[in-house]
């Protein structure tokens, strides 16, 4: 699926519900991991919602691709299976064993200087304009500010060194993903989301076996959390994901990476009475300024079809 993207009121509405979701997750996982080791975590999550997502696929009829996909396709397929589920899951929930949640959710932002110059030559539409780049790099400015705050405040040495690291290397896995998934032919959207789910079970629940053995039996209120965590910002926020991408484009996607450190700053602040950073008003401000820049376009277009 190579056409322009297409951007919507619509497309806008989902990238906000992600970003929420999404930036309440880092939360969310920081209580499972005082019940459950992080590579566990992440099957968990993962293999919950690829069960929940084959029911929904059944019903459908296991639609998937629209012609038969070459053998390359395959690959690339359990590719994006891997790098955009069991990876950067597994990543960070190791890396939050070291730094904030603060932190994990504000590099996701990373996220969109990755995938703007792979989208730039690999994905038609996406080319990068000056005022697409001037928005980027106001908007990583901000992000740039929010790393300054108090959210970021983590035991230092050499262990928070690799939770940064792995926390950026799951940013990594999503833009390649991305754009990997972009590329692919036309396909059901449901089936998609499936198939990248069961890939990624395939992959995180031997990995976790591997590194961590059998897992502990968790209480109920862990069994919830990790319930949770498999439906609503697995099974359910994959779905939107692959919508988003596959109608909007992976660079439109990125901007979702702006929004969540917020909520993950914001909601950590209201529900785990954290210490707001004093800087949060700023980043949130630039952080605006060059969302609205880099989509300026499909702004004005959105505020032509309300009038």
């Amino acid at each position: 699926m190579n056409q322009t993207p297409h951007i919507t009121y619509k497309s806008w509405l989902m990238i906000a519900t992600l970003a929420f979701v999404w930036g309440g997750t880092f939360m969310v996982t920081e209580v499972a991991l005082t019940g459950m080791p992080p590579f566990w975590v992440a099957a968990s999550r993962v293999g919950l919602a690829a069960i929940v997502m084959v029911v929904i696929w059944g019903a459908r009829g296991f639609a998937l691709f629209e012609d038969r996909l070459p053998p390359d396709q395959w690959l690339t397929l359990l590719i994006i299976g891997a790098i955009s589920s069991a990876v950067p899951f597994s990543l960070l929930a190791w890396g939050q064993q070291h730094v904030t949640s603060g932190f994990a959710g504000v590099s996701m932002a990373s996220v969109a200087l990755i995938v703007l110059p792979l989208a730039h030559f690999l994905v038609p539409g996406e080319r990068m304009t000056w005022r697409r780049v001037v928005g980027f790099v106001i908007g990583f400015v901000g992000v740039i500010v929010l790393i300054g705050g108090q959210a970021f405040e983590s035991t230092g040495g050499s262990a928070e060194t690799m939770g940064r690291l792995a926390c950026l290397a799951a940013a990594s896995c999503y833009a390649v993903g991305s754009i990997l998934m972009r590329r692919l032919p036309a396909v059901d959207p449901i089936g998609l989301a499936t198939m990248l789910l069961v890939i990624g079970a395939g992959v995180s629940l031997p990995m976790a076996f591997a590194i961590e053995g059998l897992p502990p039996l968790p209480g109920g209120d862990i069994l919830l959390v990790l319930a949770f965590l498999g439906l609503v910002p697995t099974a359910a926020a994959n779905f939107l994901r692959v919508l988003v991408v596959r109608s909007a484009g992976p660079v439109f996607m990125s901007l979702v990476n702006y929004q969540v450190p917020l909520w993950s700053v914001v909601l950590g602040a209201l529900i785990l009475s954290e210490p707001l950073p004093p800087s949060l008003l700023y980043a949130m401000l630039l952080i605006l300024i060059g969302v609205g820049l880099s989509q300026y376009g499909a702004l004005r277009r959105l505020f032509a079809a309300a009038t």
